[in-house]
């Protein structure tokens, strides 16, 4: 498909003006496919229009007016995404966030945002919102749910199906709205702080709609599989934009994932890094079962593999570490990869195929952003001829700045910053401007951009200067074709106390392509060394000990911190083990330094989640929560 034969929304003003235009471009099409719900549901785009329409007029019935700001506290569901998109068309600013966040969090959000009306998922979150919710201004409070309204509720409420039945006898009022107008609040969770409302305006989102296509290039009827938070910009500009061009979205869940990929056989998937590793892993587990001498048979042929897409980097002048080859260097990595190819294609039609049909055998390209891919997932899907766009934005930028594209998907960057987009390296203590290739202070310009922290001009002066660049908060520098090159989180520097600055993320990335390495996370502030926690995979752990012959026994998953310092896990062979992985992955990672050597390290069983509260709805380790939580263990570490 040709980018001339998208559908244009340029002229559009609002995001809501969009679901006209597709019902009459895509009508019976499919738009939302939800089966794991209890009945199934789908909407095509004909119906999705519709029920928008009734769902605003209901809400301007109720009495919702132009500039109301409106929480809805769901999750995904192709209901969350007629609320969402029926409180903008009613004019409405709707507050989002998880139905499963903390009570606290959503009573702040609520007031902060100023809402004086409620969307909310079922009754069950509602009274987890009771009483306190009925100390604010309170208009109505809408159920995205069917249940039935409690005789006692003390306040006008109605269930979904109430409020579209309302909507359907009550024409829609038309609300002037343009692309200045403020049409979400998202607030970030982040790693540190008090959430900060993030304005979005409709011209932020409408950016998106316009400028995705370049990294995605969908058809109509194309499939699509989420699994992110809908209410995340991440995956809701996405959606936005595929439901914009006539595809079918499918919606999955952790649990349902491996087999909606083949029953679905989704073109496109949006995900994070965590789940582009959690699939490399199923894939190993599957490897690691195999005979010892078919699992020999596969690690050769990946290992000439992996030798032959380097060479076609380099032949490509797509080696970031030699962006610009000679003519001799090209003319010998061409050589090389004509010598490869055929071992390359047996590896193809043997191993790599299998690997495809596993995830749907009709993917396009999965997109992943976040945080940043691990050099071993970037590799392996290359391989395995599974393109993995990465992309680069922030809550702040509605998110996308920069991503990768199918035509220069150079590894280890987030790619050339998309449409109407500046990038600009600067110095974090001076804000001078670096040259090409120099490590600095990522700043961002553009349309996305957000109009500032709601209630917040202290923070907004901070975040965006007088010229209208954004200070993201991460390192990186730019190539001489402005690919960007993130190498760290300002704020997750590890300063030892020698003076070196230490960026944890690229370090944990190489550690993690350990098998015996399920997470792991850096610590080592004003001491001499680093130092890690590590959540170790058990079964490998056990595998290993097996062949080894060892007379080990592994502690429970649920065994405490107390018992596990007694444990076999720091028995003599298993601490020799992880110094050695660590050791490897850490001195073969490029840019190695000897500050970046791990001295010791602690176990603890517990991953890292969201369900624990040390991880952000988009799986990055809450690093100050981490830290508290482990003390103890940390003390241990640097104990003399």
């Amino acid at each position: 498909m040709t980018i001339s034969s998208y559908i244009n929304y340029r002229s559009v003003n609002s995001l809501p003006e969009i679901w006209h235009i597709a019902a009459r471009e895509f009508g019976d099409i499919i738009a939302l496919n939800a089966p794991h719900l209890k009945p199934a549901v789908s909407f095509s785009y004909s119906e999705l229009d519709q029920k928008i329409k009734h769902f605003a007029a209901g809400l301007q019935t109720l009495g919702a007016s132009a500039g109301d700001k409106i929480a809805l506290f769901a999750d995904n569901s192709p209901r969350w995404f007629i609320a969402d998109q029926g409180i903008m068309m009613a004019g409405g600013v709707d507050a989002v966030r998880s139905s499963k966040a903390e009570q606290r969090e959503l009573l702040y959000i609520y007031d902060n945002s100023d809402s004086n009306s409620l969307v909310v998922e079922d009754l069950k979150t509602f009274h987890r919102l009771s009483p306190q919710i009925k100390e604010f201004p309170l208009k109505f409070i809408i159920l995205l749910s069917d249940e039935e309204i409690p005789e006692n509720a003390g306040i006008k409420m109605l269930n979904f199906s109430q409020l579209l039945a309302l909507g359907s006898h009550h024409d829609l009022k038309k609300v002037a709205q343009d692309k200045s107008t403020l049409a979400t609040l998202i607030y970030t969770s982040g790693t540190t702080g008090k959430p900060k409302g993030v304005m979005l305006s409709h011209g932020n989102l409408l950016h998106q709609v316009n400028n995705l296509r370049k990294i995605i290039p969908c058809d109509k009827g194309d499939r699509v599989l989420s699994i992110l938070p809908s209410w995340h910009v991440y995956e809701r500009s996405t959606e936005y934009f595929l439901l914009s061009q006539g595809c079918t979205q499918y919606y999955t869940n952790l649990r349902s994932l491996k087999s909606d990929l083949k029953k679905y056989q989704p073109h496109y998937m949006v995900g994070v890094p965590r789940l582009w590793e959690s699939l490399y892993e199923g894939i190993q587990k599957q490897f690691r079962e195999q005979a010892p001498t078919k699992q020999k048979l596969i690690n050769w042929l990946f290992n000439l593999s992996h030798q032959y897409i380097v060479a076609r980097r380099q032949s490509r002048g797509f080696d970031l570490d030699n962006l610009q080859p000679s003519l001799l260097e090209k003319l010998s990595a061409t050589m090389k990869t004509i010598f490869l190819l055929p071992l390359h294609l047996l590896g193809d039609k043997i191993v790599y195929q299998k690997v495809r049909d596993a995830v749907g055998g009709t993917v396009k390209s999965f997109v992943s952003g976040g945080g940043s891919l691990a050099k071993h997932l970037d590799d392996f899907y290359e391989v395995v001829n599974i393109p993995v766009l990465v992309g680069y934005g922030l809550t702040e930028t509605a998110p996308v700045t920069n991503a990768r594209t199918l035509e220069r998907n150079i590894s280890k960057t987030s790619g050339q910053p998309i449409a109407e987009t500046e990038i600009k390296i600067v110095n974090p203590e001076t804000r001078e401007t670096l040259p090409t290739g120099a490590q600095g202070l990522v700043l961002i310009r553009g349309a996305q951009v957000m109009q500032g922290y709601y209630k917040n001009a202290e923070a907004t002066a901070k975040a965006i200067d007088s010229e209208g660049w954004f200070d993201s908060g991460d390192l990186g520098w730019v190539t001489i074709d402005n690919d960007l090159v993130l190498t760290g989180r300002a704020k997750d520097t590890i300063v030892l106390t020698n003076g070196e600055n230490i960026e944890p993320q690229p370090i944990e990335d190489a550690c993690i392509r350990s098998s015996y390495i399920d997470q792991i996370m850096l610590v080592g502030q004003d001491q001499k060394a680093l130092g890690a926690l590590i959540v170790p995979n058990l079964e490998t752990l056990q595998q290993w000990i097996t062949e080894q012959n060892l007379e080990l026994q592994l502690p429970n998953t649920d065994a405490d911190l107390s018992s596990l310092a007694n444990s076999d896990l720091y028995s003599t062979p298993i601490q020799n083990l992880f110094r050695q992985e660590l050791t490897s992955q850490v001195q073969n990672r490029p840019g190695y330094r000897i500050d970046d050597r791990i001295t010791d390290f602690r176990f603890i069983l517990e991953p890292f989640s969201q369900d624990n509260g040390l991880m952000t709805q988009t799986f990055k380790v809450k690093r100050p929560q981490v830290r508290e939580k482990y003390q103890d263990l940390i003390n241990q570490i640097y104990a003399v």
